[in-house]
């Protein structure tokens, strides 16, 4: 085991973190400044086409599919030094990721030639949506057959499935033109642009109190016809998929988190160093804020490499990988709300100063528990089912069984 970063590592996260300097931060600015959720999202399309072209969603990509993606260390390197400037440009960005993971999985060759090609462009902003989410609730899509479970159907007409049904929650579900994106997964028969001329129709953009440059739109689908050889993998293969699709996605949730708490607590630090509120020494030098700052470094610090050691096992298909994403995503995600609800009360009433960004941090972290899965709904039970497994050994994912 070495710990520290590599060369190649050093060159990524400073690549990563001068490209965030020059236009994720400036971005993250306009989106402040916009009213309206569409004209906010349609901002990062000019950046999205400068990530694409310096390579960054193949770097997302795994190696052996064309991309640039060797390990999940890389990925959680790139993917905190994105989300400090800004998350929702990230967690759009790697959008095509999570709807390619069933093609990748369970795609036949040809299905993985041509469903990735569009995402190994150097050019242009090709987005992807994995449509899993619906707006009655999803956590319990996978329940028994005389539960509801999934509500948009896909019935066989000839030669073509016939979709209908709505889908919500997943970024840029409408594109960026309200057209539909690049493809779409759909439980899992891939829609591709084309699909969407006829029966797509966008109902609403939703206006998001964190997160609030991502796209995230509801979306009908009114009798879309796709062809029968657009199933990726087999027919009740669906449920796995889906799950395994959101194995690597929940995992980053953490480097997302850690990027959240680093912000925050370099705020609040900076705020305690220059700050005395009246007293006669800087508020770093009373026990009680130093005890607050010194648990929250330890807490960032745990998670980042909790995070890379998880999205590092889903990289590579480590049979730890399942356990160690679950505790990244839960662990980190609610980490991440604790720590900035911490730095806040040392900060105090001027939390709420809109100079402050420690309160538009808390609502991107908010979001982390219940976005790739809810903890509550769907990630917690994946763990209780994971530990009723007769082969379930507590010390596997530590590797010392």
């Amino acid at each position: 085991m070495f710990f520290e970063l590599s060369p190649e590592q050093q060159k990524l996260r400073d690549t990563a973190r001068q490209f965030a300097d020059d236009h994720l931060y400036p971005l993250a600015e306009s989106v402040k400044k916009a009213t309206d959720p569409f004209e906010r999202a349609l901002l990062a399309r000019p950046v999205f086409e400068k990530a694409v072209a310096a390579g960054f969603l193949k770097g997302l990509i795994p190696a052996p599919f064309g991309g640039s993606a060797t390990n999940g260390v890389d990925t959680a390197i790139f993917i905190e030094e994105f989300a400090c400037a800004s998350p929702d440009f990230t967690i759009s960005l790697a959008g095509p990721t999570l709807a390619l993971a069933p093609v990748i999985e369970a795609g036949t060759p040809e299905q993985i030639k041509r469903f990735v090609a569009p995402f190994l462009a150097d050019t242009g902003s090709p987005v992807a949506a994995m449509a899993y989410s619906e707006p009655g609730g999803s956590a319990n899509f996978d329940a028994a057959t005389t539960a509801e479970g999934t509500r948009t159907t896909a019935v066989i007409d000839g030669d073509h499935w016939v979709l209908n049904g709505e889908k919500m929650w997943a970024s840029h579900l409408g594109g960026w033109d309200d057209a539909g994106p690049d493809i779409t997964g759909l439980s899992i028969i891939v829609v591709e642009r084309e699909h969407l001329s006829t029966g797509f129709s966008v109902l609403e953009h939703l206006d998001l109190p964190g997160l609030k440059g991502c796209l995230t739109s509801r979306v009908k689908f009114d009798n879309v016809r796709v062809p029968l050889g657009n199933l990726i993998g087999e027919q009740g293969q669906g449920a796995d998929l889906t799950r395994n699709a959101f194995l690597a996605s929940g995992a980053s949730i953490a480097s997302f988190s850690v990027a959240a708490m680093r912000q925050a607590f370099a705020a609040a630090y900076a705020f305690a160093v220059r700050e005395k509120r009246g007293g006669a020494v800087p508020i770093i030098d009373h026990q009680a804020v130093a005890d607050v700052l010194t648990d929250c470094k330890g807490k960032i610090e745990a998670t980042r490499l909790l995070a890379w050691r998880a999205l590092d096992a889903a990289a590579s298909r480590h049979p730890s990988a399942l356990e160690l994403a679950l505790h990244a995503k839960i662990f980190g995600s609610e980490t991440a709300v604790d720590v900035i609800t911490d730095l806040i009360k040392i900060v105090g009433v001027e939390s709420y100063n809109p100079q402050m960004p420690l309160m538009g941090y808390l609502e991107d972290a908010l979001a982390y528990p219940v976005i790739e899965g809810s903890n509550s709904g769907v990630r917690r039970r994946q763990m209780h089912e994971l530990m009723r497994t007769s082969e379930w050994n507590p010390l596997s994912a530590s590797g010392l069984i």
